[in-house]
C-alpha cells in the first residue's frame, strides 16, 4: 500500500489493503519457509500501538488462526519488537535505545523488567516530522530517503526553531518554520531541517547516556534508516567510548519479523493469551509492559 503523492496513510484504504492481502501473503511466508500452519507452534500479532483499522485486521486473523488450529496465541507490543528485533540482529546486549519512527520518538532503557522513558517527542514524532514535511513538498510517504537524498545536495543551513526542554524534543514549531523557508529553496530546506532535528537528537542522547553511563547505544525504527542521523549518533558515542549499533536497513521499518520474534520470547515464559484478551490498543505504551523474558 503506497498513498499517492503528498498525501499521507489513510486508515480505512490502509486496512482494506491488509485484508486483500492477506491470504497470499500467509501462504507465501509458508511457501517459503517450507511449512504448513499445522507446524505453527505459537501465533503472535501486533496488538498496537498503531492504527485501529489495520491492527484489527491482524488481530482476526491472528485469532481465526489460533482458534481453528489450537495454536497458543500472543498479543505483542510493535515498539517492543523494534527493540528486540534490534537486540537480536545486531548484538546488542544493554543498550540505551533510540527508538525512532513515524509513531514513536523515544529514548529508553531497561530496568525492573521494563523499559523506562528517558526522554521523548512532545507533540509529533520524528516520523511524522520528516514525513508531513516531505508530503508539504510533494513527495510520496514514506518521505525520508527522499528528504535525505535532497538534503545531501546542499550545505546552506538556514537557522531554524531548535527545542529541546529537559531531555524531551518538541517539533511541531520546527515543521512551521520548515515549510516557510522551503517556499524559497526546497533543497536547502530539507538539509537545515534534517540538521537541526537530528542536533536535537543528539543532545538528548548525550545526555540520556551521561545519566544511565550506558556503554551501547542502539537505533531501530524506519528513521533508523537515514544515514546522517547515523553519522552524528556515531560522533555522540566516540566521544562516550560507547558502541553504536543500527538495526539493518531491511529490518529498520515495520516488519513481521519483529511480532514473530517478540512472540516467541514471550512464548518461553508465558502461556498463550486468552482469545477474550486477544485486544488491540492504538496508544499501547511500550513502558507500561512488563517483561519477563
Amino acid at each position: 500500500y503506497r498513498p499517492a503523492d503528498g498525501e499521507g496513510i489513510h486508515p480505512r484504504e490502509a486496512s482494506r489493503h491488509h485484508i486483500e492481502i492477506s491470504s497470499s501473503v500467509l501462504s507465501e511466508c509458508l511457501i517459503q519457509a517450507k511449512t504448513t500452519i499445522q507446524d505453527l507452534d505459537i501465533v503472535s500479532y501486533a496488538a498496537g500501538p498503531g492504527l485501529g483499522p489495520c491492527l484489527r485486521v491482524g488481530a482476526v486473523v491472528a485469532r481465526s488462526l489460533s482458534s481453528f488450529y489450537k495454536i497458543p496465541i500472543y498479543p505483542v507490543n510493535h515498539a517492543i519488537g523494534h527493540i528486540e528485533l534490534g537486540k537480536l540482529l545486531t548484538g546488542a546486549t544493554n543498550p540505551l535505545v533510540l527508538l525512532v519512527s513515524g509513531g514513536h520518538t523515544m529514548l529508553l532503557a531497561f530496568l525492573n523488567k521494563q523499559w523506562r522513558v528517558f526522554g521523548e517527542t512532545l507533540d509529533i514524532t520524528l516520523g511524522q516530522l520528516l514525513d508531513q514535511f516531505g508530503r508539504s513538498i510533494g513527495f510520496a510517504s514514506p518521505c525520508g530517503k527522499q528528504l535525505e537524498d535532497l538534503a545531501s545536495k546542499s550545505s546552506n543551513y538556514v537557522a531554524l526553531p531548535y527545542s529541546v526542554k529537559g531531555n524531551d524534543v518538541s517539533f511541531s514549531g520546527l515543521l512551521s518554520a520548515t515549510k516557510s523557508i522551503a517556499q524559497k529553496s526546497k533543497v536547502d530546506a530539507c538539509y537545515s531541517l534534517q540538521e537541526t532535528a537530528f542536533a536535537m537528537i543528539s543532545e538528548v542522547v548525550e545526555r540520556a547516556l551521561s545519566f544511565t553511563r550506558k556503554k551501547e547505544l542502539m537505533i531501530v525504527g524506519g528513521v533508523a534508516a537515514n544515514k546522517r542521523l547515523s553519522e552524528m549518533l556515531r560522533d555522540v558515542c566516540k566521544r562516550h567510548g560507547c558502541k553504536f549499533f543500527v538495526v539493518p536497513l531491511q529490518y529498520a521499518g515495520d516488519c513481521g519479523s519483529q511480532i514473530c520474534w517478540t512472540g516467541l520470547l514471550e512464548s518461553q515464559v508465558k502461556e498463550g493469551a486468552l482469545l477474550k484478551d486477544t485486544f488491540v490498543t492504538q496508544s499501547w505504551r511500550l513502558d507500561s509492559v512488563k517483561v519477563d523474558y
